[in-house]
């Protein structure tokens, strides 16, 4: 589930006026003439959704990298809290690993001017959250990532969840944020390319963790990877630091005690 759904700052200067006057007009369809079609009007934040991804995609020269990390350790973790009556998805996990990830790779945590001459450093780290409702998708932001731990980001992002998919949230619930992460994991998928949530300058789309065979002190065992998918604006952020950047991500899962304070 892609972000990018309402804005949270003024929107990058427009293109030049003559660059969509050189592309061919969508096509006119009358899909009658083919068969029976029933036309069905689109919800008004789906509306909003389709024309933010729209500008975000044409505006942003978006590059995606993917890989994956050993979540082996992430989910005996897991299991082990859960026997002690905690039940935490991964997700409040790659939150927090994007936070430390933030801080370790401050131009992640940045956005472009309007006029694209310079950078704007936030000195917080807010990270949206994807969440997909019956109106269409929405972007909670949980505020102050780095200072919570895993358990706190867990309830607010619980809390945040219900109430976007029941009545839905305030602006103020969905701006200021500073990062995105999208998550297909309990769909399924092996990677895809989350849209940037402009105006941050990038975003972690997650899928479905699988097991492979690997090899392991000259034998083959079994091993869990959670496949990670990194969307970044190349003005901004060039490809060795955004493999790099996941790559921290990764580590940072790989010890899941530490990550959960």
């Amino acid at each position: 589930m892609e972000a990018s759904v309402l804005p949270s700052a003024p929107a990058p200067a427009p293109a030049p006026a003559a660059w969509p006057a050189t592309l061919p007009p969508m096509p006119v369809m009358d899909f009658a003439q083919f068969g029976e079609v029933e036309t069905v009007a689109l919800p008004r934040n789906q509306k909003l959704v389709a024309s933010f991804l729209s500008r975000n995609w044409a505006q942003i020269p978006h590059v995606t990298h993917h890989d994956e990390a050993c979540a082996d350790a992430l989910e005996a973790f897991r299991r082990e809290l859960a026997a002690g009556g905690v039940k935490l998805s991964p997700l409040p996990f790659l939150i927090k690993a994007a936070a430390r990830a933030l801080a370790a790779f401050p131009r992640f945590n940045a956005s472009l001017s309007p006029d694209g001459n310079a950078l704007v450093m936030k000195r917080y780290v807010h990270i949206g959250v994807a969440v997909e409702t019956p109106n269409g998708l929405m972007v909670p932001v949980i505020r102050d990532c780095d200072r919570k731990p895993v358990v706190e980001i867990a309830a607010e992002l619980a809390d945040k969840t219900a109430r976007a998919r029941a009545k839905g949230l305030p602006m103020a619930e969905m701006s200021g944020g500073c990062f995105s992460v999208s998550s297909l994991g309990a769909i399924g998928g092996t990677a895809f390319t989350p849209i940037i949530n402009a105006p941050e300058v990038a975003i972690l789309g997650v899928t479905r963790t699988i097991e492979r065979l690997a090899l392991a002190d000259g034998k083959v065992v079994a091993t869990l990877a959670m496949p990670l998918s990194l969307s970044y604006d190349h003005r901004v952020i060039n490809g060795a630091d955004a493999a790099r950047f996941v790559r921290f991500i990764a580590e940072q899962l790989a010890d899941p005690i530490d990550l959960a304070r």
